[in-house]
């Protein structure tokens, strides 16, 4: 049972932490933390949805939940994975009766102790961008009152990782323009050209090459020049390296 699901006090002090977590690992671990607290589960994890759908492990509170996880993902199967495709909370009350994921998921979980969990998607614009899950060493570990406490510190969740996210993504926006506005001055001041121009080579090297543009700014930035092939300052052939 939770200790407190009265209590609107802790969950505001949760969204204080979370709105002062400095960025996405802190404000992750500030979420599983707090969920030690706010249910009565002996473990939790979140798992972050990256690029191309695929889960990454990202906060837990016992570091055997990695080799757990990380089982899930590997094998694309398991109530992780089910979670990201359903967008659905999913409460298994006793992870020995459960015979959803047939393989070693059961005895790798009941091995460590954990005999019941709840995974939560943690929902942005209505797809799962993480999924927050909650272990207990006892079957019927969680009762309703768990669940809607769950789903609030869940929802708590969502709002703080997107904002996390959205301003990690802001900051390196902002690097990779000053990146290419660096780059772009460099080859201005050696090949006399204007800013227009500069950008136009800059990203013609980046598609020749099948680099990020703001590798390529990089590279330049750092070495003064540019390796593999030569920048092309125009439509005909090649110049020399910068």
């Amino acid at each position: 049972m939770p200790q407190d699901h009265s209590s609107a006090e802790a969950f505001g002090r949760l969204a204080t932490e979370l709105q002062d977590a400095d960025g996405v690992d802190l404000t992750v671990e500030a979420v599983v933390q707090f969920a030690l607290q706010a249910v009565w589960c002996t473990y939790a994890s979140v798992v972050l949805v990256g690029r191309g759908r695929k889960p990454q492990i990202m906060a837990l509170t016992d570091p055997r939940l990695a080799k757990l996880d990380e089982t899930q993902i590997q094998a694309a199967d398991g109530p992780l994975l089910t979670v990201i495709r359903d967008q659905a909370a999913l409460l298994i009350p006793d992870i020995a009766a459960d015979r959803r994921w047939p393989g070693a998921w059961a005895d790798a979980l009941i091995g460590e102790g954990i005999r019941s969990a709840i995974h939560l998607p943690l929902l942005v614009g209505g797809s799962a961008r993480a999924v927050l899950s909650l272990y207990s060493g006892e079957p019927n570990g969680f009762d309703t009152d768990d669940l809607a406490v769950a789903h609030i510190l869940a929802d708590h969740a969502a709002v703080a990782i997107a904002g996390a996210r959205r301003e990690v993504d802001l900051a390196h926006a902002a690097d990779a323009r000053n990146l290419v506005g660096q780059a772009i001055g460099i080859l201005m001041e050696r090949y006399d050209l204007d800013n227009a121009r500069a950008f136009a080579v800059l990203k013609r090297y980046s598609q020749d090459n099948n680099r990020k543009l703001r590798d390529v700014a990089q590279e330049l930035i750092d070495t003064r020049k540019l390796s593999n092939r030569p920048i092309r300052t125009d439509q005909g052939p090649a110049a020399r390296d910068a």
